[in-house]
């Protein structure tokens, strides 16, 4: 048996021990009777969030050091700004042998084990609220000495929630604007859609229904279809039409330049909750 730790049962930590249920981890790692299971542990300092978690099969600490003596593998669930408590409550339960999960944004490896133990081992992860529904897109970087093992196994909880990508672990600020911070800007360039629809007489339930699905499509045709971005757009752009209509304000208004910004923004802050 592997025993998993939660610090934190928001969103997030719900998520990925609801994506681990479901996926049959906390029967076996790769679905052998031979392999050894998942036992998820979970503390949280508010109780109605433990709640949430009796459906799973969730040993519930009374504390994180609690959890951190129990596990090997221990995923800090909690916003950045709370961070440097959970680290000085678990530190002298920290080992050698400790794999810590992060999904802080914009905390590093380094400052994660000069808060510990010089030797411990990280995983840091930039997971998005998405992982709710199980379509999550999570982004993962090892920290030496994490084993290939280790990471594996890390790997395969994120899988259980969505789609996974290793990056460098020194680009893990910058992709929070990509995948961690994303949802809420289309979710912004929903409901300027939506307030269209308002604003014309068109319900916003089915313009929001309509424009949804429309995501999901297009997504899909950037994934699926072997085409290009400029591709894709050329095809839904007839000489003359109303998308050349369109796509001439969304230039003229510098859609790209303004998101650069924004990117640029989320990158700023996430250099500046690392110090």
């Amino acid at each position: 048996m592997i025993n998993v730790g939660f610090i934190g049962a928001g969103n997030m930590g719900f998520a990925i021990i609801n994506g681990i249920s479901d996926s049959g981890l906390c029967k076996s790692i790769d679905m052998c009777a031979t392999s050894p299971r998942i036992q998820p542990f979970a503390f949280d300092t508010d109780s109605e969030k433990l709640k949430r978690l009796e459906q799973f099969n969730v040993s519930v600490c009374k504390s994180s050091k609690e959890l951190a003596e129990k596990c090997k593998y221990i995923f800090l669930a909690v916003k950045p700004q709370q961070l440097d408590e959970v680290l000085d409550d678990i530190k002298d339960k920290i080992t050698n042998e400790s794999v810590i999960i992060s999904i802080c944004a914009g905390i590093t490896g380094e400052y994660i084990k000069s808060r510990t133990n010089s030797d411990v081992k990280v995983v840091l992860v930039m997971p998005n609220t998405p992982l709710l529904l199980g379509e999550g897109a999570s982004a993962l970087a090892k920290v030496e000495p994490v084993s290939d093992d280790e990471f594996e196994l890390v790997c395969r909880i994120f899988s259980s929630c969505g789609e996974i990508a290793v990056i460098d672990k020194d680009k893990m600020k910058e992709i929070i604007a990509i995948n961690g911070s994303s949802p809420a800007f289309i979710y912004l360039y929903a409901k300027a859609f939506a307030d269209y629809a308002e604003s014309v007489e068109i319900e916003k339930s089915v313009a929001l229904k309509l424009f949804a699905k429309t995501l999901i499509g297009s997504a899909k045709m950037i994934t699926d279809s072997g085409n290009s971005i400029d591709e894709l757009i050329e095809m839904v752009s007839s000489k003359g039409g109303t998308t050349i209509a369109g796509l001439e304000k969304l230039r003229e208004g510098d859609l790209e330049g303004t998101v650069k910004k924004a990117c640029e923004a989320c990158t700023k802050r996430a250099y500046e909750l690392s110090k």
